[in-house]
This record gives C-alpha cells, sequence and structure tokens, in this order.
C-alpha cells in the first residue's frame, strides 16, 4: 500500500482523546470508529493518553468520494502531525492492524511498538457462504439487541442463528451488549467509498509478509482461535514475520473476541506493556 502515489490531500480527522501520559493512536476495523475502540481506551487511557481517529468514511469522519486505502495512510500521518506526536504506540483492531503495520513501516521512527488484534499482514478468512436466512437472523438480532440489549431471548432466539455466530463464540450479554453500543451504530456510519476502499484492497490479493521483517519495534499479536474473518493461522503467520513480537490465542473466540473476554486480554496487554517499558516512552 505504502508504494504508491497518493492521490488525495489528507483529510482532517475526528478523534476521540482521553487520558495522559504516553500516546497511544487506537485505529479501528470495518465497519468500526474510535468510538467502537472504547474497551480498549478506557482502560489504557487511565495510564496513557489515547487517541481514536474516525477512519476517513467512517463515523463523523465523512467522506463520500471514492479513495485508497493508502489515503488512510496519508490521513493518520496528518493527525500525528496536527496533534503533534512524536512518537506512539498504536493498536490496531481488524483493518486497523494491517493499517498499524502499514505506519511502522512508513514512519519507523514515530512508531514504538504494536498491538496488533484479530490483524494479519497476509490476511485469510474462512467464512462459510451467506444465506438470505443469515442476513434475515442478522438484521433482526441486531435490531432487537440495539432496542434492549442483551436480551437472552433475542440470542437465544435470533442471535446464535445470526452472523453474530461467526464474530463471536461466547454469546454473553457482555459481548452483545458492545454490539448494541458499540458495532450497530459503526455500521450505520460506515460510507459506501469506506467499503468499496477495503474490498479493492482484498480483491487485489493484499500481502505485506515479507515486508514484516523492517518492523524493528516489539509487537503484541493477539487472535481468537474461531476468527472466521481473519484467521488465527494467518495472525499467527503475521507474528511469526516480526522480527520482536509476542502472540497470544484466545480458544473458544472469533473475530470481536476483545468485547467476548476483555478482562482476560487487558491483562495480558498490561502484563505486555509492563515487560517492554521501551514502547511506552520510559527504559
Amino acid at each position: 500500500m505504502s508504494d504508491r502515489h497518493h492521490s488525495t490531500t489528507a483529510r482532517r480527522l475526528n478523534v476521540y482523546i482521553q487520558g495522559q501520559g504516553f500516546p497511544i493512536l487506537g485505529l479501528h476495523g470495518h465497519p468500526g470508529s474510535g468510538r467502537s475502540l472504547s474497551v480498549f481506551t478506557n482502560h489504557l487511557s487511565k495510564r496513557y493518553k489515547t487517541f481514536a481517529p474516525d477512519l476517513r468514511g467512517y463515523g463523523k469522519s465523512r467522506y463520500n468520494g471514492n479513495f485508497e486505502m493508502n489515503d488512510h495512510l496519508t490521513d493518520l500521518e496528518a493527525l500525528l502531525d496536527r496533534l503533534e506526536i512524536e512518537k506512539c504506540l498504536i493498536l490496531g483492531w481488524s483493518l486497523g492492524g494491517i493499517l498499524a503495520m502499514e505506519l511502522a513501516l512508513r514512519l519507523p521512527e514515530r512508531i514504538t511498538g504494536l498491538i496488533l488484534v484479530a490483524t494479519a499482514a497476509k490476511p485469510r478468512g474462512s467464512h462459510p457462504p451467506i444465506t438470505w436466512q443469515d442476513n434475515l437472523y442478522t438484521g433482526v438480532a441486531a435490531l432487537l439487541n440495539y432496542i434492549k440489549p442483551s436480551w437472552q431471548w433475542n440470542i437465544e432466539t435470533f442471535g446464535k442463528r445470526s452472523l453474530f455466530r461467526y464474530l463471536i463464540q461466547q454469546h454473553t450479554s457482555t459481548s452483545y451488549s458492545y454490539i448494541a453500543k458499540e458495532a450497530v451504530p459503526a455500521y450505520l456510519q460506515t460510507s459506501p467509498a469506506a467499503t468499496r476502499a477495503l474490498y479493492t484492497a482484498i480483491q487485489s490479493g493484499y500481502n505485506r509478509l515479507l515486508d514484516l521483517q523492517q518492523i524493528q519495534c516489539p509487537s503484541l499479536v493477539l487472535a481468537g482461535e474461531q476468527d472466521r474473518h481473519i484467521t488465527s493461522d494467518s495472525s499467527l503467520q503475521t507474528a511469526q514475520h516480526l522480527q520482536n513480537s509476542q502472540w497470544q490465542c484466545y480458544p473458544n473466540t472469533a473475530h470481536l473476541f476483545p468485547w467476548e473476554v476483555p478482562q482476560l486480554m487487558l491483562r495480558d496487554i498490561d502484563h505486555w506493556l509492563e515487560e517492554h517499558p521501551q514502547v511506552i516512552g520510559s527504559q
């Protein structure tokens, strides 16, 4: 992505800022928004300063014209300049993790570390074909869950039969609460242009595995064992190609595992940060 010429100028991104301390840039997935990273930012902002932008075409960073994935990188570099962030740690979930790796390749002197969540430098999926019934149940489950979050009848009747069954493995009130508060609003605010940019990149056969050796900063790679959108095997392959990485895979979870096992995951992130003080600007 980063080898191509940039066709558009940087867009001023909407960004959610919390806390004080060393900067952590949080990058959301697709569909998503800066708000959908609250499971990370509400916790990390107790000790660090978190920046969670809405990427171009997502959330409140409205953009309807066509653009390429590269343009996200242009926007994010401009954001770091605007906020006068000389160095930062990046946490990226799914698409956000791909952009995190791209920024580390593009701005190696500014990126101190990477936390890569449900992502891969050569993303591969194992998602079964989607039926009309899948779409129907997903629409009903999402709507009812939005109106009445974590309603057990809805989870049992529609949730477990919908496409949610591929996004999560643990159909708990916690995971459905996050879906209601953050996934549905983010989905509704994701522009067609953002979807086109992502699928164009996927169809071109995106693969940065061989370039990962250039990334020298420490990396924590986290995956859900039953992830069908970006398989845990492809995340593991990414971890194996990174020079200085730690790998963690959570059983009985899928692509939205941060909403399934939040406390366990945050504990592992805290532990990694303690073991790698250089990524947060201290020795």
